[in-house]
């Protein structure tokens, strides 16, 4: 077989991905069928983190167009992605996969604190790392959460999983013409209004410490594996 492309890497999650045919909260089979592709790295020996949003659940900044304290609102959505962690934590341990769960907000009866030398200790050990709570403050998306524990935990790349196919000049579901980039710089991606990928803050910190992002599609059945393993799939950010 051959080697994967990178030995340790931080998979971005959308709250969506647990979703599957619910309007709202977490859906046990989709929860799975993410756990079987995020089990599929693993045994590849990929050193595995992993991020995860919670769009299915509560918006921090949905919570303040409707007149919500913009810090109670974030908090709420942290907590939201604990709950979403549990789920995937579940779903990972019942296919066979080791994992520990680390929350950026101290609960102890759940979760461990994070702790940046304990993940990377984890993941050497070969377990797969959920981490919780964005950075543990507001006013921070989980994007930027992502970027600065995939620096913070040495990953090669920042796997963004969505549920398009790459990076378009525009919305693709509004504009079925959009142009899909294999490739974009950084800047390019920060300048361009039509891109909405991820936030400034998190293109940044990538930028400014060289952390690659892949951008693709996650429903795509092995789409996580073919990344991994170095293939062409979905939209690469670098400089």
């Amino acid at each position: 077989m051959d080697k994967p492309k990178y030995e340790r890497v931080l998979i971005k999650l959308g709250g969506e991905a647990l979703l599957g045919k619910r309007q709202y909260g977490i859906d046990v089979d989709a929860t799975k069928e993410v756990a079987l592709q995020i089990k599929e790295i693993h045994e590849l020996g990929v050193q595995t983190a992993l991020t995860i949003g919670s769009g299915n659940i509560f918006r921090g900044l949905a919570g303040e167009k409707e007149g919500m304290d913009r810090a109670t609102a974030d908090y709420m959505g942290m907590l939201a992605t604990v709950i979403n962690g549990l789920a995937l934590q579940d779903a990972l341990e019942k296919i066979g996969t080791d994992t520990r769960l680390q929350s950026a907000i101290e609960m102890k009866a759940v979760a461990e604190p994070f702790i940046r030398r304990r993940a990377i200790r984890h993941m050497e050990k070969g377990r797969v790392v959920l981490l919780a709570a964005g950075v543990g403050s507001p006013y921070f998306t989980t994007d930027t959460g992502a970027a600065l524990r995939a620096l913070e935990l040495k990953c090669e790349v920042l796997l963004k999983a969505t549920k398009v196919d790459g990076i378009y000049e525009k919305d693709p579901l509004k504009y079925p013409n959009a142009k899909r980039f294999n490739t974009i710089k950084y800047i390019d991606a920060i300048r361009e209004e039509g891109i909405k990928i991820m936030d400034t803050a998190a293109l940044s910190l990538c930028m400014e410490n060289k952390l690659p992002i892949v951008v693709f599609n996650l429903f795509q059945k092995g789409n996580l594996k073919r990344v991994v393993m170095g293939e062409n799939v979905g939209t690469k950010v670098e400089a």
